[in-house]
């Protein structure tokens, strides 16, 4: 079960810290041009599902790491619609 774990919450780790350089480059520039505005819904949705996943089975990886990327998704959404 341990080893379950480590790989639930490393895959979380990586996958949502691949969304801070995005995060800081978009904030830095003021410039979301390159982002496309339906794949930033779909990922906010696909995400949101994960999360609700991840609560409706108690799956705590899935929770802490889609709650994350949430957040980081949602502002990047907010920039894009912000600096369009």
């Amino acid at each position: 079960m341990i080893v379950i774990n480590v790989i639930g919450y490393t895959a979380g780790f990586l996958t949502t810290v691949a969304l801070v350089p995005q995060l800081l480059k978009t904030w830095k520039t003021k410039s979301a041009n390159d982002l496309s505005l339906g794949m930033l819904w779909a990922f906010n949705l696909g995400v949101l599902f994960w999360l609700t996943y991840g609560v409706l089975t108690v799956d705590k990886p899935l929770i802490l790491w889609n709650s994350i990327t949430m957040l980081m998704a949602l502002l990047i959404l907010a920039m894009k619609i912000k600096y369009t």
